[in-house]
C-alpha cells in the first residue's frame, strides 16, 4: 500500500512543530513568487465563485522553495483536505487506486516528485483527473472484469524538480503549470523577519542580511539557518539575533560567505584540487567525496553552476576561475580547461 498521510493541524509530531509553526496558511501570507501568486490567486478565486474545485497544478522548480506549503494553502483556501503522497510511494496502479477511492469532494491530492510515478499509475491518473473516474480490475487472466468507479471532484497539485522527465500526456492534464524562482535576497530577509516573529526572537536588520546572503535564495534553508543562529545566541551569545551570532553560527555550521555547506564546498574543492578542474565524470566526482552521484546532481550542482563556480560540458564537470578563487587556487592557463 503507497505510503498516505492526512494533514492534520492540530496533531503535528513535536519534532516538526516549528516546521510547521513557519509555513504560511493562506496565499496572502506566502512571500515572494509573485506571479504564480497571482495565477493561483486568480484559479482559486474562481473555483470559488463557480463553486467547484480548483483545476489541478503541476509545481516545479528546485527543493526549499514552497511546493508543499504551496498545496497546503491550495488545500486551505478551498475548503479541502490535503492527503501527502509521493511518486516512489506510489509502485503499483493498486495503490493509486485505494488512494484515489479515499478521496472526499474538494480534497487536494498532493504528490511529490510526480516524475517518478509508476507507468501504470500515470496511466490511472490521467482518466482520474480527467474524467474523475478509475476502472478497478477484478479477478485474474481471462475472467478478469473492469469495474468504472465514479470519484468526487478533487485537486491534483503535483511537484517535481525534474520537470522534463513528466510524461507529456500527465503535464497536459495540469490546468495550471507554475515554476518556483530562487529567492532575492531582500524576498529572503522578509522570510527571516516573518520567521523570527512567529518564533519569538529578535532578530536585528544586519544579522537578517548575513542571514539571506547565505541562504541559496531558498526559504526554507534560511529558516534552517535562523533556528541555528537562535541555538548560537541563546547558548554562546546574549540571546539576541546579532551579526555575531549570525556569524558565529554560521561559521560552527561550516556556511561560508556564498551559502556552500560542507558538502558543496568538498565537491567544488575536489573538483579544482584532485582533478585539476576536470573536466570530471559526475560518477567520479561523486565517488571522489563518498556521495551518491543523484545527490550530487540535484543537490549541489545546481546551487554551484548558478554561482558560476562550476560548469557542465559535454565531456564532464569543470571549475570556473570563480570556483578556483572560491578554493583559494590559481585557475590553470587560460583555454586548458575547456578543451
Amino acid at each position: 500500500m503507497a505510503e498516505e498521510r492526512i494533514i492534520d493541524p492540530g496533531a503535528q509530531e513535536s519534532e516538526r512543530a516549528v516546521e510547521a509553526a513557519l509555513r504560511p496558511r493562506v496565499l496572502a501570507e506566502f512571500i515572494g513568487q509573485q506571479k504564480l501568486r497571482d495565477q493561483l490567486s486568480l484559479v482559486l478565486q474562481a473555483a470559488r465563485a463557480r463553486g467547484a474545485a480548483p483545476d489541478h497544478v503541476l509545481l516545479s522548480g528546485p527543493p526549499g522553495l514552497g511546493k508543499t506549503t504551496l498545496a497546503m494553502i491550495v488545500a486551505a483556501e478551498s475548503s479541502g483536505s490535503l492527503r501527502l503522497t509521493s511518486g516512489p510511494a506510489i509502485q503499483h496502479a493498486g495503490d493509486l487506486a485505494a488512494i484515489l477511492s479515499s478521496l472526499q469532494e474538494a480534497d487536494v491530492l498532493f504528490i511529490d516528485e510526480i516524475h517518478r510515478l509508476a507507468r501504470a499509475a500515470e496511466e490511472m491518473l490521467y482518466l482520474a483527473m480527467e474524467d474523475f473516474r478509475v476502472d478497478v480490475v477484478v479477478g485474474k487472466g481471462p475472467g478478469a472484469t473492469s469495474i468504472p468507479l465514479s470519484l468526487p471532484r478533487f485537486t491534483v497539485v503535483g511537484a517535481t524538480t525534474r520537470v522534463g522527465l513528466l510524461p507529456a500526456p500527465l503535464r497536459d492534464r495540469f490546468g495550471l503549470t507554475g515554476h518556483l524562482e530562487f529567492y532575492s535576497d531582500g524576498e529572503i530577509e522578509q522570510v527571516l523577519r516573518r520567521s523570527a516573529h512567529l518564533l519569538g526572537v529578535p532578530l536585528e536588520s544586519d544579522a537578517a542580511a548575513e542571514l539571506a546572503s547565505r541562504s541559496r535564495g531558498t526559504p526554507r534553508i534560511a529558516n534552517r539557518l535562523l533556528r541555528r543562529v537562535q541555538d548560537w545566541a541563546e547558548v554562546r551569545g546574549t540571546g539576541r539575533l546579532d551579526l555575531a551570532a549570525a556569524r558565529g553560527a554560521l561559521e560552527l555550521f561550516d556556511v561560508d560567505r556564498r551559502g556552500l555547506d560542507r558538502l558543496d564546498q568538498a565537491v567544488l574543492t575536489a573538483l579544482c584540487r584532485r582533478f585539476a578542474g576536470g573536466p570530471v565524470g559526475l560518477g567520479t566526482l561523486a565517488a571522489s567525496v563518498s556521495e551518491e552521484p543523484e545527490t550530487v546532481e540535484t543537490v549541489v550542482e545546481p546551487f554551484l553552476v548558478r554561482e558560476g563556480l562550476m560548469s557542465r560540458t559535454p565531456r564532464g564537470r569543470v571549475a570556473t576561475p570563480a570556483g578556483f578563487a572560491h578554493v583559494g587556487m590559481r585557475p590553470p592557463a587560460e583555454g586548458l580547461l575547456f578543451t
